[in-house]
């Protein structure tokens, strides 16, 4: 059986982490509480034997960040806003459960699709390169500028830049683990905010690998060739996780290295240092991950401001 790597997300006000078993969401409400929620993974995917097999395994991390990051992501918000509504005195409706979570996920995909793969595509097709490898280099070329420029533009955020912190608590939480640290916040903050396998660096590798997959499918037809993009990224996917996956394994190694030190430098846009309570938050993430399957945790006691949800059978 493959070795399993945890790890996670950042969240609104918080982190999410996934383990074999069991997935957690610790956020930071505004009395300076953390609320928990706990769900079991009980999905067919992550079931299924084919889901540890190399490549196959790539479509797990593909569902990680389109339904469990972003299901995820839209609880943490709905939590905020709970949380708001209840200090102004007034009930939340709706929030962003059921119909409306369903279609944030469809809308997310769909703008993620069009903006960073079938944009490229189209403007590249425009120029009517002849060369197959030329135009896909191009292609790529494209989405690298066009993902560098949202990541800065949306760096500039507040809000975003607290996202980025609690993203740079995850990484060191999780390195802390992986190296046997005392998990909690004075010993992880000492750990690096940056970690060979984030989610920036595989999805630069996810353009990357996306040149050399898309060349082969250079149909004069525009759209055919849009049609083959959308159809190859379970593909693209796969191969950028192998990838990450034995450089991960062997950070070291002189040429695997060359792989790695580009995520590295792009994670300093997309992490910040975090602050001692958002590693709190990140280490109430991870431990009841680790404990539901049966790792043991070299933790303090669990803080007094942690407050668990019901776990239940969706975020």
């Amino acid at each position: 059986m493959s070795k399993f790597y945890y790890g996670g997300q950042a969240v609104i006000e918080g982190v999410l982490m996934r383990g074999q078993s069991k997935a957690a969401v610790a956020v930071r409400t505004p009395d300076g509480s953390i609320r928990v929620h706990e769900e079991p993974l009980t999905s067919p995917i992550y079931r299924a034997r084919w889901s540890r097999w190399p490549f196959l395994r790539g479509l797990v991390v593909l569902w990680d960040a389109l339904v469990l990051g972003t299901k995820a992501l839209i609880w943490s918000a709905d939590v905020a806003l709970q949380e708001e509504a209840a200090a102004q005195g007034r009930e939340e409706e709706g929030g962003f459960s059921g119909i409306m979570a369903g279609g944030t996920i469809a809308f997310s995909l769909v703008v993620g699709i069009g903006l960073f793969f079938l944009l490229p595509t189209f403007l590249v097709r425009l120029l009517n390169i002849s060369s197959p490898w030329v135009s896909s280099t191009l292609e790529g070329g494209v989405r690298l500028v066009l993902f560098l420029l949202y990541l800065w533009v949306i760096g500039w955020s507040d809000d975003v830049r607290r996202v980025f912190s609690y993203h740079g608590a995850e990484h060191k939480t999780i390195n802390a683990f992986e190296a046997g640290a005392i998990l909690t916040p004075t010993e992880v903050r000492h750990y690096s905010r940056f970690h060979v396998r984030c989610g920036t660096s595989f999805l630069l590798f996810v353009l990357l690998v996306s040149i050399l997959i898309f060349a082969p499918f250079h149909f004069s037809n525009v759209l055919l060739r849009l049609l083959s993009r959308v159809v190859l990224i379970p593909v693209v996917a796969m191969v950028a996780y192998e990838l990450i996956r034995v450089s991960a394994a062997r950070p070291q190694h002189p040429v695997l290295r060359w792989l790695i030190v580009p995520g590295l430098l792009l994670q300093r846009l997309t992490t910040r240092e975090p602050d001692l309570d958002m590693l709190e938050v990140a280490i109430a993430a991870l431990v009841p991950v680790l404990q539901a399957d049966g790792v043991t945790v070299n933790a303090a006691s669990t803080p007094s401001s942690v407050s668990a949800t019901p776990v239940r059978a969706g975020i």
